[in-house]
């Protein structure tokens, strides 16, 4: 059952929570793209994704690719919150033995992961596979793959990115995380990317943009583009990196730092408003 927006809101920002506690139980993990992407991934699994966490690898469900693997801290929370595995589960990330590892992995046996990611640029070339896999069987489900800005910068992206539009994958939208940092800086002073929608659509893909951190208007966009044919779909959603913990937002620092339990607490009480 899809979830209304203040439903979708409070998830959100339940899984802020649940990143942030269990970053800081691990000591370890990406912080700020974690909480930068909670929205988008309360949308995709509360609202618009076509899955069944009872059924992890249902032949039907909409696939998502995530290929910038190191905000594994919000894939697992959004997983969990869906009812893929127990959310007491959350807290042995990174450690010893656990299925929750810095990069997920689908040979650890968490349900719901579609791609072992961890190297950047490769997500959208197995995305473009699984597409084209369900063109060639007639298959109506949805390929969904989730690219970083920073990530962009690798050549691998814009070859997948001609494929993709050479056989007008319109069953395939690629999601990127357009937070202008990265884990050097901002992505202006490291690599710039503009004209970004200028360039996407010179390769052929219909592009959209929208305020990744509304969830009403991330989800209107995600419509949109599934009503495009012929041609792949981008989504360049704008997000805040640290989104809901006000010290930390929009701060390149964060890409990789743990906060310790103390100024955990501190934040999760800012997400919450307690």
């Amino acid at each position: 059952m899809k979830r209304d927006i203040i439903s979708l809101k409070k998830t959100a920002q339940e899984i802020r929570a649940i990143v942030i506690a269990a970053i800081a139980e691990a000591g370890s993990g990406h912080t700020g793209g974690s909480l930068g992407l909670a929205d988008v991934f309360t949308a995709l699994y509360f609202n618009l994704l076509n899955h069944n966490p009872k059924q992890p690898n249902w032949k039907y469900r909409d696939r998502l690719v995530l290929s910038i693997g190191h905000v594994a801290p919000v894939y697992y929370a959004s997983l969990a919150k869906a009812g893929y595995f127990s959310e007491n589960e959350l807290l042995s990330l990174i450690k010893l033995g656990s299925r929750l590892q810095g990069h997920p992995g689908r040979d650890h046996g968490l349900p719901g992961i579609e791609l072992s990611a961890g190297s950047l640029g490769q997500g959208l070339s197995v995305g473009i596979g699984m597409a084209l896999a369900g063109k060639i069987d007639d298959e109506k489900w949805k390929v969904c793959v989730i690219l970083g800005d920073g990530e962009l910068q690798e050549g691998s992206v814009w070859e997948a990115a001609m494929s993709a539009a050479h056989h007008k994958l319109d069953n395939l939208i690629a999601i990127v995380d357009r937070n202008f940092v990265q884990i050097d800086g901002t992505i202006s002073s490291v690599m710039e990317l503009e004209p970004l929608s200028d360039k996407l659509k010179a390769f052929g893909w219909q592009v959209f943009n929208c305020n990744g951190n509304d969830i009403q208007e991330f989800i209107e966009t995600y419509h949109k583009a599934l009503k495009i044919k012929e041609k792949p779909s981008i989504i360049i959603a704008e997000t805040k990196m640290g989104k809901g913990v006000s010290s930390i937002e929009n701060d390149y620092t964060w890409h990789g730092k743990a906060p310790s339990k103390t100024l955990a607490n501190k934040f999760i009480n800012e997400i919450l408003k307690i």
